[in-house]
């Protein structure tokens, strides 16, 4: 779990140093297309296949758009003005994006205070991290467009929860066949959006190169064997570490300065997403696993 941690909070540090010589289209057509790579090699090599059936694929495609083509576009984007902490703060607003939309589409049925209570407080913590009320609010279109990317991964995660559950499709075919998708629409959007000069060095390169085979592959892999060993769960236990690792990571190694107003708000967005997390006691019965479909 503690690896895990560390390959996806430093996701955003990667995405900072790749933008050094790279566009925010070509850093997620090189990062989808190296993870697709890995996941599809695993998954013909565990024995499974790639989906063969239309629906699924047109399900999948429309699922890669909000979780994997756009959400990796749009931190990318972000990170050009924002830095890499903040934009894995707000990244950890995902649960809090899902439980909203399942209240607004009636398919969220546990709608205890706690989990109530956690979503205000959960936009709360935000607020207090964009203080749009002074100059140094973080106010700004790279984190609306952060934000976005993190609402754009609940999007996706309530779509495959409706259309895709149920189909047999394995965690590992789900999120392979997604970045394949997501790979091939951002090869169709980059001659529109991604053709900006290219400065090659080592650095960004072997950022993107990280962000892709670690930070979207190998981690999916690790988050996989964690959801068979531990139960889902616990597995989503690692969304609380993602914020703070990609906050010291961005402190260490790229000088990134938070003030008190930032990590107050860090706190109050992980209490409220973890309150959102709560079960009632009384609602403890056997539920069909859901499929595990986190990409980071």
């Amino acid at each position: 779990m503690g690896v895990l941690a560390l390959l996806w909070g430093s996701s955003f540090l990667w995405i900072k140093i790749a933008l050094t010589g790279l566009s925010p289209i070509q850093i997620t057509l090189i990062r989808t297309t190296l993870g697709a790579l890995v996941l599809v090699a695993l998954v013909y090599w565990s024995g499974q296949r790639l989906p063969r059936d239309k629906a699924s694929w047109l399900h999948l495609g429309f699922a890669a758009i909000f979780g994997a083509a756009l959400p990796f576009a749009l931190f990318a984007l972000g990170e050009q003005t924002v830095d890499s902490g903040v934009a894995g703060v707000l990244n950890a607003t995902t649960p809090l994006w899902a439980l909203g939309i399942g209240l607004v589409l009636g398919t969220e049925q546990r709608r205890n205070p706690a989990r109530l209570a956690g979503l205000v407080l959960g936009f709360v913590g935000v607020l207090l991290i964009f203080a749009p009320w002074g100059k140094a609010g973080l106010a700004s279109w790279g984190a609306l467009a952060c934000l976005a990317a993190a609402a754009s991964y609940a999007v996706s995660f309530t779509y495959i929860g409706r259309m895709v559950s149920g189909r047999g499709l394995t965690p590992m075919q789900i999120s392979s066949t997604q970045l394949v998708a997501a790979a091939g629409m951002t090869a169709v959007a980059l001659p529109v959006a991604g053709l900006q000069p290219v400065h090659l060095s080592w650095q960004p390169l072997v950022a993107v190169a990280i962000l892709g085979v670690f930070g979207t592959g190998i981690a999916f892999v690790l988050n996989y064997r964690i959801v068979e060993d531990e139960g889902a769960t616990n597995a989503t236990m690692v969304g609380y570490l993602l914020p703070v690792v990609s906050v010291l990571l961005g402190a260490l190694f790229l000088g990134e300065a938070l003030n008190l107003r930032v990590v107050i708000g860090m706190v109050v967005v992980l209490v409220g997403v973890a309150l959102t997390r709560r079960q009632p006691a009384a609602a403890i019965v056997p539920v069909t696993a859901e499929p595990v479909t986190t990409l980071k």
